[in-house]
């Protein structure tokens, strides 16, 4: 190798940038929600990752199971995976209010980061890997996303509704059901 290359070499290793594996991934992540959201509409984009939310929500309630032994979780540990899943992929999630047929929770931060800004098709990645979870578990869920980062909140407020009462039926949300499987 020459010289000349060599430094080259030398000289792009020292770029700082926020370039590695987690910030690429949030990136490529961002572009394919912003680009389904310009082509399909917010809608029909918040519809294809729901999907990839529940298959999502679906492997990650079963490692919770696994890991805990238990072939459902019940109301406390539901909620306690809830917040520890979204910390451990770097989220700030913590419960505001727990009661028998709800839990609000509340976020500081996302786990897309600044990502998310201008992306509310990405909260449907929360609304349905939480659904799938409670709904998997306790039969029923409601999933009110009530204020978001990525609609431009300080933070996320998010309620699981687990009963089909008067409150959870004026909310504005999306409803999950255990499956058959």
């Amino acid at each position: 190798m020459s010289a000349e290359k060599e430094d080259m070499n030398t000289a792009v290793d020292k770029v700082e940038m926020p370039l590695e594996r987690d910030w690429f991934t949030r990136l490529l992540v961002r572009e394919l929600s912003g680009l389904l959201e310009e082509v399909v509409g917010l809608d029909e984009a918040a519809g294809f990752i729901s999907v990839v939310g529940q298959n999502m929500g679906t492997k990650i309630n079963s490692e919770y199971r696994k890991g805990l032994k238990v072939s459902h979780l019940n109301r406390q540990q539901i909620n306690d995976v809830l917040v520890d899943l979204k910390h451990r992929i770097q989220g700030d999630f913590y419960i505001i209010e727990a009661s028998e047929g709800k839990v609000v929770l509340g976020n500081r931060t996302c786990p897309f980061g600044e990502m998310v800004k201008d992306r509310p098709s990405l909260c449907m990645m929360t609304s349905n890997v939480f659904g799938t979870i409670a709904a998997e578990n306790d039969g029923y869920a409601k999933i009110a996303l009530e204020e978001t980062i990525a609609r431009g909140d300080a933070g996320c407020r998010v309620t699981v509704y687990f009963e089909e009462s008067d409150e959870a039926m004026a909310a504005d949300g999306r409803e999950y059901f255990k499956s058959d499987i």
